[in-house]
């Protein structure tokens, strides 16, 4: 019985070693192709394969549909206004007379109050200089504005003929003689007619045809229009106050 079941068992035996062979083969074919140079091979193939060609798309106007632009169309700075570029000049001398106006409370008065809002308004009107004058100089232009047929020195000398709401000379050589209640009083009374003056030149932008359009203009100007109110509003009740207690 053994011999037999041996013999029976013979012809099995040639197909169990064909099989084995045949998985070696494939096995060895796999490893050749996931190798890891084979992998990168086939990665560089994918990198080299022609990317799709970008689509610039300008959405349409509501109700309307989108419009396909040129490949080779590319952003740029939104046309400027004259006014607008008129408005950023006036407006960086305007703040820098109310940045000279706060430099003199440390030595003029002792009034905290007064301390505290001149570093709010000398600290946000300086940094809004330089953001004005980085936006003149990134669309080339000058940082001063030029007057036809007035000097320099005749702008410095006569700036409430230039801008709304600027100290006089006058005004300004007060200032700086008075002290303590006195100048209190008059740097009050002096800076909520310069802020005043902030809000016409606001207004007299946005109600010039095509200036104001620029986002950065205007974020700057509605924001300048919105804190300078905030800030009259502070210096009347300090004013009321102030003029309450001298007439105790």
């Amino acid at each position: 019985m053994s011999s037999s079941t041996e013999v029976e068992a013979l012809p099995f035996l040639p197909r169990k070693r064909d099989f084995a062979r045949r998985y070696a083969v494939l096995l060895a074919v796999w490893l050749a192709t996931n190798t890891p140079a084979a992998i990168s091979s086939c990665g560089a193939r994918a990198l080299q394969t022609k990317p799709a060609t970008p689509v610039v798309v300008q959405p349409g106007a509501p109700g309307k549909p989108t419009k396909t632009l040129p490949t080779s169309t590319t952003a740029a700075l939104p046309p400027r206004s004259r006014a607008d570029v008129s408005f950023m000049q006036g407006m960086i001398m305007h703040h820098s007379q109310a940045v000279e106006m706060t430099a003199l409370i440390a030595s003029h008065t002792d009034n905290k109050d007064l301390r505290s809002l001149g570093a709010r308004i000398s600290s946000s009107q300086s940094d809004e200089i330089k953001f004005m004058q980085r936006w003149l100089a990134a669309r080339g232009e000058p940082i001063s504005m030029s007057m036809s047929g007035m000097s320099d020195r005749d702008m410095q000398r006569h700036p409430a003929a230039l801008m709304p709401g600027m100290l006089t000379p006058e005004q300004m050589d007060a200032l700086q003689k008075a002290k303590g209640a006195g100048f209190d009083r008059l740097f009050l009374t002096g800076m909520i007619q310069h802020h005043n003056g902030a809000l016409i030149m606001v207004k007299d932008l946005f109600d010039t045809a095509g200036a104001g359009q620029d986002a950065d203009i205007f974020n700057f100007a509605t924001d300048a229009d919105n804190t300078q109110r905030a800030e009259i509003r502070i210096m009347q009740t300090m004013l009321q106050k102030k003029m309450l207690e001298e007439n105790r």
